[in-house]
């Protein structure tokens, strides 16, 4: 579809492409394989570790979700998304590479630095996000926001493969270094987004008396009382919130589960996350893909149904060989997932108000990853405490707890598909959802 379009459009396309390239490497090193195991194994230590780990990704989420819906509006009437997206990106960067300071016993300045990226990495995303209908168009969005996801896929695979060389050659003392290279490779990425991404919306006039603060809350408000008016936009926040509680889960403690339940080494845990980029980069096409030709909601629940089965199979394995498979599969399905999630957004949306339904996105979202942590965290230190009592050893304690938070990860999963089987139907030339 690319060959298709203008010079202009295809070079912006790609400068937006080439965020998602950056920022894939924050999510592929510091949430997926280095620095989430870091904390928990060398930082914290133990079931300990896992419930802080548990409790940093939720601080964060919910700051995120207080302040994303009040951005999104400002962003939305000052024409400020690039703005706000260079702001938090900076954040993001900045608390990435003052993760290389922290050490074993580090445990608050492990969690604050970890927490203060956190903040960046997702509330830029909904920036990022809202930019999606400023390079695409109705008929090829849900391309654009595969391909999108696609190229991050390749980033975070790129990224690991450049941190993987050091942690190889020297050994694990050099895992520091690894959130410095990440905080380079995620600053170089974002700046063809600042310099060729065109926002199309013109910035409203700010009436007499008013200043920017006061009108984005009376637009907030307002679009409180607009959402009522949007019936399927409001089912699909429901489901969203509750399936995308799964896919956070999995992602914030799949090194967590494979160091503890295959006794994985960072080594075997980067080669992970790149087995689940390169599967999720064919997942983002494919999804976008039916998404375009079919519709959103279908796109979401067979994406959902892959990965439903493949966590399933965790209870059933012991080899680490199909635990790489099991990976594969649902690297494959939770991109696919994510990448249409945005799209079916836009697809609900009035055109105007982007940026704030994607802060009502984020709201669900960021809400359900605080609620997602928590639940896992829990589940998993309860559990892992009431297997010492009983005399099991502390690692098969550990490793109970953790099957028992798994479970709860397939129940949101499952959950969230059945709310989405009540969202009317979705595609790109629904001309009532889309106006």
């Amino acid at each position: 579809m690319d060959r298709k379009v203008d010079k202009a459009t295809r070079k912006s396309r790609w400068s937006w492409y080439f965020y998602d390239f950056g920022n894939s490497a924050y999510a592929s090193v510091v949430l997926l394989a280095v620095y989430s195991a870091y904390f928990k194994n060398a930082v914290v230590g133990g079931a300990e570790g896992t419930r802080l780990w548990g409790i940093s990704v939720g601080v964060a989420a919910i700051l995120v979700a207080l302040i994303s819906p009040i951005l999104g509006t400002i962003a939305d009437f000052t024409k400020a998304k690039k703005k706000f997206l260079m702001i938090f990106t900076a954040i993001a960067i900045v608390f990435t590479a003052m993760l290389f300071f922290v050490r074993e016993g580090d445990v608050l300045t492990g969690m604050l630095f970890f927490i203060l990226a956190e903040i960046g990495y997702r509330a830029a995303q909904v920036f990022y996000d809202a930019l999606l209908t400023d390079v695409s168009t109705p008929e090829s969005i849900g391309f654009v926001s595969g391909k999108g996801w696609a190229v991050g896929m390749i980033g975070g695979i790129i990224a690991l493969l450049i941190v993987l060389l050091p942690i190889q050659l020297i050994g694990n003392e050099v895992i520091p270094f690894a959130f410095l290279i990440t905080a380079t490779f995620y600053l170089a990425s974002s700046i063809p987004t600042f310099l060729w991404v065109e926002e199309r919306q013109l910035p409203e006039e700010i009436p007499a008396g008013e200043t920017t603060i006061s009108l984005a809350f009376k637009k907030l408000a307002q679009t409180f009382r607009d959402v009522k008016n949007y019936k399927e936009f409001i089912k699909y926040m429901v489901a969203f919130l509750i399936y995308n509680d799964g896919i956070m889960m999995l992602m914030d403690f799949a090194a967590i589960i494979g160091a503890t339940l295959y006794g994985m080494e960072q080594l075997q845990l980067i080669i992970l996350v790149i087995i689940l980029q390169i599967a999720g980069t064919f997942g983002a096409l494919l999804f976008g893909s039916i998404s375009d030709k079919k519709s959103s909601k279908q796109a979401i629940i067979l994406s959902l149904i892959i990965l439903i089965i493949s966590i399933t199979g965790l209870f059933f394995i012991e080899d680490i060989t199909w635990f790489f498979v099991i990976g594969a599969f649902a690297g494959f399905s939770l991109s696919g997932a994510q990448a249409v999630s945005r799209t079916m957004v836009s697809q609900l949306a009035p055109a105007a108000k982007t940026a704030e339904f994607y802060g009502f996105l984020s709201v669900a979202g960021r809400t359900s990853t605080f609620v997602g942590p928590l639940v896992f965290g829990t589940i998993s230190y309860r559990a892992n405490n009431w297997y010492l009592k009983q005399g099991i050893d502390a690692l098969t304690a550990e490793q109970n707890g953790l099957l028992w938070a798994i479970g709860s990860i397939i129940a949101f999963l499952l959950i969230g598909m059945l709310f989405l089987l009540l969202v009317r139907r979705v595609t790109a030339k629904d001309p009532i959802l889309y106006s």
